[in-house]
C-alpha cells in the first residue's frame, strides 16, 4: 500500500469514526431504536477496529445476560453459548466492570468450554469491553479477532468510547437508573430483539436463505422506509406487511457487506 492510499484509508476511517460518534449523541435527543443502535455499534467496531466480528449483551435487573446484537449470525450463537455456559470473558467482565483480553485462547484460560468452541469458529482471540453508565454496568462489547495477536491500547480505548457513549444512549438519561426504569427499557429490548427474530426467520423461511441474509434485507427495507427496525419486523410478525415488500429492496453495500462477513 503506498503512502497516499494509507493516508485515503486513514481519513475515511476518521469521517466514520466521527459519523459514528454523531450518529450515537443523536439518539440522545431524539427517539431511537436500541437495537439498530447497538447493531450499528457491532457493525462499526468491525469496520473501525481490527475486529473479525462484534456482539453485544445487556443485563436484565435480575442479571441475566441477553444477547442484543451481533455482527454475525455465527457471532450471536457465540455469544448465547458463554450465557448458557456460565462461561466466558463477557460473563467476567460483567461481573467485574473491567476490560477482559485473551490473546490467544488456544493457551491455558479459565473458560476451557469457550475457548473450544471460539476456536472452532475461527476466533483465537477475544476482548469484552464493560457497557457502563458511571458504575452501572449494563452490560457487555464482545470484540474477536481471527488471529491470535490481541488488540492495541488504542484500539481498546477507542471500542471502550463507543461501548460508553452507547451505554449513554440505551438510558438516554442520568437519571433512569432506577431499577424500574431500566428494567422497562431492558425488557422493551429484548421484546424487540424476539420480533426481529421471528422476521428473520420468516424472510429466511420464505426465501431459503440464512439469517444474515435475512437480517440484512430487514435493515435495509427500515431505512429505506425510514422507519424503525422493530416496528417494520413487529407489522412483518403481526401479518400486517408481506414478506415480499421486505424481499423487493435489495440490502445496501453496508447491509451487504455485513452479511457476507
Amino acid at each position: 500500500m503506498t503512502d497516499n492510499e494509507q493516508s485515503i484509508t486513514d481519513i475515511d476511517r476518521q469521517a466514520l469514526l466521527a459519523k459514528t460518534f454523531v450518529e450515537l449523541v443523536d439518539t440522545l435527543v431524539d427517539e431511537f431504536d436500541v437495537i439498530e443502535v447497538l447493531t450499528m455499534l457491532s457493525s462499526r467496531c468491525v469496520e473501525l477496529l481490527d475486529a473479525a466480528a462484534a456482539g453485544i449483551l445487556l443485563a436484565e435487573v435480575d442479571g441475566q445476560l441477553r444477547v442484543m446484537a451481533a455482527s454475525t449470525e455465527q457471532i450471536g450463537l457465540l455469544e448465547l453459548f458463554q450465557i448458557q455456559n456460565d462461561e466466558g470473558p463477557c460473563l467476567d467482565c460483567f461481573k467485574t466492570g473491567n476490560v477482559v483480553v485473551s490473546t490467544d485462547l488456544a493457551q491455558e484460560n479459565p473458560w476451557p468450554k469457550f475457548a473450544a468452541e471460539s476456536l472452532r469458529a475461527g476466533f483465537p482471540s477475544v476482548c469484552a469491553l464493560p457497557l457502563r453508565l458511571r458504575d452501572d454496568i449494563l452490560g457487555c462489547l464482545n470484540l474477536f479477532m481471527a488471529a491470535a495477536s490481541g488488540f492495541s491500547d488504542a484500539d481498546i480505548t477507542l471500542a471502550q468510547a463507543l461501548a460508553d457513549v452507547a451505554s449513554i444512549a440505551i438510558i438516554q438519561d442520568h437519571t433512569t437508573r432506577q431499577a424500574a426504569i431500566r428494567e422497562s427499557q431492558l425488557r422493551h429490548a429484548l421484546d424487540s430483539r424476539i420480533a426481529i427474530e421471528r422476521a428473520k426467520g420468516m424472510v429466511a423461511g420464505r426465501y431459503d436463505v440464512d439469517m444474515d441474509t435475512a437480517f440484512a434485507r430487514l435493515r435495509s427495507f427500515a431505512r429505506n422506509s425510514n422507519r424503525g427496525l422493530t416496528d417494520v419486523a413487529e407489522d412483518l410478525v403481526m401479518g400486517l406487511m408481506p414478506v415480499e415488500a421486505i424481499w423487493r429492496v435489495a440490502p445496501s453495500k453496508a447491509d451487504k457487506r455485513r452479511s457476507d462477513d
